[in-house]
């Protein structure tokens, strides 16, 4: 297992409590969720989907401990909100080249290759993902770019571009911040009001 270099020992603790939703997997639920995400990334044909699932992962532990519950979805159903947001960030990066991991390593993974579905939840977690896109489609154009410009690119690059699309749309980087926080909001409901049948 591995965790962000930034999480004290418990923080981490309180992360891995929360994936396994009170019973104590020794750390099995957190392996296992991982490895999903790895598969997922891996499915969408990108370049590391190890680094893409350990940062879907670092997001989700940064989020539980700054609001201290995330008690809106089911952890992995969350996990899977926030691996969609992390692969629409790295397909519009500006680096970014499609190709496969074959492409690039001359060999397909087996992890990709041969990989068979696994588990009863991946059709559910697939719907979700789609109900994501749904609902990302929902939102008016500008929200959507908007949203889509204010996630783009890694970590530095983001700093960059959240402060040219504040001063592109005349806001202040805190107003924006807000307003990206609203548009996140609406779409976490819409996905959630899918999930639930409503």
């Amino acid at each position: 297992m591995t965790k962000s270099s930034t999480q004290t020992p418990g923080e981490f603790q309180r992360f891995l409590s929360w994936l396994d939703e009170g019973v104590d997997s020794g750390g099995e639920r957190y392996v296992e969720m991982r490895r999903r995400l790895v598969s997922y990334f891996g499915r969408k044909r990108c370049l590391s989907p190890d680094d893409l699932a350990d940062e879907t992962l670092t997001r989700v532990a940064r989020k539980l401990e700054e609001q201290g519950s995330i008690t809106d979805s089911p952890p992995a159903r969350y996990c899977y909100i926030v691996a969609r947001f992390v692969f629409l960030e790295y397909v519009r990066g500006t680096d970014h080249r499609r190709s496969s991991l074959d492409e690039r390593r001359g060999v397909a993974s087996p992890a990709v290759q041969s990989r068979p579905p696994e588990g009863p939840d991946r059709g559910a977690d697939e719907a979700l993902l789609d109900g994501l896109d749904r609902c990302l489609q929902r939102l008016s154009a500008y929200d959507r770019a908007l949203i889509l410009e204010y996630y783009a690119g890694d970590e530095q690059e983001r700093i960059a571009r959240r402060r040219a699309l504040a001063a592109r749309l005349h806001l202040t980087l805190n107003a924006l911040s807000i307003r990206a926080c609203r548009i996140r909001d609406t779409l976490e409901g819409c996905v959630n009001a899918q999930s639930s049948g409503t």
